[in-house]
């Protein structure tokens, strides 16, 4: 495992998180007076009354958007993350699911991918991801992404599979703070349906 990643490698197979690890880096950063919830402070801006919190890891959006009276689902794919979530805050629904196949049988307001979700895909099932999000956007709804893309998925590929999920991109920043985007290498998107 390295060292603070949250991430260790199985031995015979793919790596997987250990949630406790992962949240520790967070809860060591608000401890140091960082902002840990801009993601939060940014989706709270749009007034959702629901939000699902797509890749949630150890629910660190899902559960300040909570203690917002916002209300929010929270789904992941490691089951050590949402044991954490659990943990921190067992009054939020948190289910296991792949995203790609998700079906809650519901619409949000707000759906939000947050920390680089769409980079922990497998290659090449990114529309999976996207299209399997994407159908939880109410109508007029919104579907909110920020990750790094220096890291082989572009921004010109995730609009697309976006518009193949039926959504039109709204605004593009450089942070969750909503520094001008001018082709860095970080994007938060919005999207709506």
């Amino acid at each position: 495992m390295s060292e603070g990643t949250g991430r260790v490698t199985a031995p015979n197979g793919p790596a997987e998180w250990d949630g406790d690890d992962y949240q520790q880096r967070f809860d060591a950063l608000a401890a140091s007076g960082a902002d840990v919830h801009g993601e939060a402070g940014f989706v709270r801006s749009f007034s959702p009354a629901s939000v699902l919190d797509a890749g949630c890891g150890t629910g660190r959006v899902a559960i300040e958007l909570a203690r917002h009276d916002i209300e929010v689902i929270g789904a992941d794919l490691d089951s050590s993350m949402l044991t954490t979530a659990h943990r921190l805050a067992p009054e939020i629904p948190w289910v296991q699911a792949d995203l790609a196949e998700l079906d809650l049988g519901r619409t949000f307001d707000v759906v939000v991918m947050a920390g680089n979700v769409p980079l922990f895909t497998p290659s090449g099932t990114q529309a999976a991801l996207v299209a399997g999000v994407a159908r939880h956007v109410r109508p007029a709804g919104l579907l909110i992404a920020g990750f790094s893309l220096d890291r082989g998925y572009r921004i010109a590929d995730y609009d697309a599979h976006a518009a193949a999920a039926g959504l039109t991109l709204t605004d593009r920043f450089a942070t969750w703070d909503r520094a001008p985007f001018a082709n860095g290498d970080y994007a938060v998107s919005v999207h709506t349906r």
